[in-house]
């Protein structure tokens, strides 16, 4: 395994003091770049006729690395580290939301109309009409982010109380990309029916559900009974917003190779929630030979050990990873670090398109088969390519929420696909660029656009 690219998560400041001479300032860069640290901001705080103060931000791989980065300094002679702090502790410190007033509340007459005794005329009036909720209060604007913690990013059962620093940022990207007051609900229980009955007992406040984290196969279950059962639109973002990522970007990816869905033998590593999901959409879009793997393999019919999910995608091949790679067009990979090797990526047919997904070590490392592949992909922000799901969630509620649909279908799922992908013009696309960016203005308003044509056309949309 090549060593992983420095990055923000890992990040660091170190606030030290040197002689103020020349060179001083070089031998603590030269320290850093030795264990491969990568250097930031460097920002002079205060200097005398003999002393200097800088602060020094490094990016680096891990927890570790960072460790090794702060003794290589305080290694260095007439260096004194004043303090180091993580960035991204920092960050987290207080947590990263608020809620704020929407209106003034500075005298008598603002408190008697925002709160009692004029708030019980807004309360008889949506008990006289329920449909003024939307109007007259947040609800209209407002999604609830449901976890359980029991699948939380890649890191398994933390638990409602650690998932919670996931779901405060989801909230941060549904009101910076979007708008949307979204807020975490983070439940103390991992029964199927306690999540479902505690959601619709809270679902008068929302206007929507996104629910994060939750493993499979129970996520299957509590989506699919929480659509049925609620009149607001449920989203489990692990599935579909991967899934709608996922297709838009080999929508491009196939264009650069000049192949078509229809045509294109394509492997799926991961069958949970995301690699399921990600199956049906392909199959929706066209896809007509589909792969899936998980641990064991190939899901074969011949295994007794299938759930129902995986049932959907059993063939009569049976095998292993490397077999079904093997003369492969499409690689996705949405498993485990380290799953793939150069090898296998070079049994693939010619012009392979590689999407390894696994966060934050891919399932093959884009360095070790960048010669060999036409496409790569990965969930990382520091390789081109990168498979977000913020490319896809904001706009999907932004949409149906400004259409007050009922559900979300699978035809909005295709269509916030396409609209993504469209926003990389055939003039630019290459094969280190196959998906807009995530701070691209335009993907929200794209996205909202397909959403409400095709909730529309299916007949979800109340307005």
């Amino acid at each position: 395994m090549v060593d992983l690219t420095p990055n923000p998560s890992f990040s660091l400041t170190i606030r030290l003091t040197v002689p103020n001479r020349a060179g001083m300032l070089a031998s603590v860069t030269q320290a850093i770049a030795q264990v491969g640290g990568n250097l930031g901001q460097i920002i002079l705080i205060e200097q005398t006729r003999k002393i200097s103060t800088r602060d020094i931000t490094i990016d680096a791989t891990s927890t570790e690395h960072a460790e090794q980065i702060v003794q290589a300094v305080k290694a260095l002679a007439d260096t004194k580290i004043i303090n180091v702090y993580d960035r991204t502790f920092n960050l987290h410190r207080g947590g990263k939301i608020s809620i704020a007033s929407k209106q003034p509340l500075d005298s008598p007459v603002e408190l008697a109309m925002a709160y009692t005794p004029g708030v019980g005329r807004i309360c008889h009036a949506i008990a006289e009409d329920p449909e003024q909720v939307y109007s007259l209060t947040i609800k209209s604007n407002t999604v609830a982010i449901v976890t359980d913690g029991s699948a939380v990013l890649g890191l398994g059962n933390l638990g409602p109380a650690a998932a919670l620093p996931v779901m405060e940022g989801k909230a941060m990207l549904f009101k910076e990309f979007a708008g949307i007051d979204a807020f975490p609900v983070c439940i103390a229980t991992q029964d199927t029916d306690s999540i479902i009955e505690t959601v619709k007992n809270i679902s008068p406040v929302f206007g929507g559900v996104n629910l994060e984290d939750i493993s499979a196969p129970r996520c299957f279950e509590i989506e699919a009974r929480l659509r049925r059962e609620l009149d607001i639109p449920v989203f489990h973002d692990d599935q579909h917003g991967t899934a709608i990522v996922s297709l838009a970007a080999l929508t491009n990816a196939l264009k650069l190779v000049n192949k078509s869905i229809e045509d294109v033998r394509i492997v799926i590593n991961g069958a949970g929630a995301a690699g399921v999901a990600i199956g049906r959409l392909l199959r929706k879009a066209g896809a007509k030979t589909i792969l899936m793997c998980d641990s064991r393999g190939v899901l074969s019919k011949n295994r007794n050990d299938l759930t129902e999910q995986k049932r959907e995608f059993a063939v009569e091949a049976a095998g292993s990873l490397a077999g079904a790679i093997s003369g492969a067009d499409v690689f996705l990979g949405v498993s485990i670090p380290g799953v793939v090797t150069p090898e296998m990526i070079r049994s693939m047919a010619k012009k392979p398109i590689v999407m390894a997904m696994a966060n934050p070590t891919p399932e093959i490392q884009p360095e070790l088969v960048e010669d060999y592949v036409a496409v790569m992909a990965t969930g990382r922000s520091d390789y081109p390519n990168q498979i977000n799901n913020v490319l896809a969630f904001p706009g999907i509620f932004r949409g149906a929420l400004d259409c007050r649909a009922q559900e979300i279908t699978a035809n909005m799922y295709l269509e916030a696909a396409s609209a993504i992908a469209s926003l990389v013009k055939a003039s630019d696309l290459d094969r280190e660029h196959i998906i807009p960016s995530v701070f691209d203005e335009r993907v929200v308003t794209a996205v909202a656009a397909a959403v409400q044509r095709a909730a529309r056309q299916d007949g979800v949309a109340q307005r």
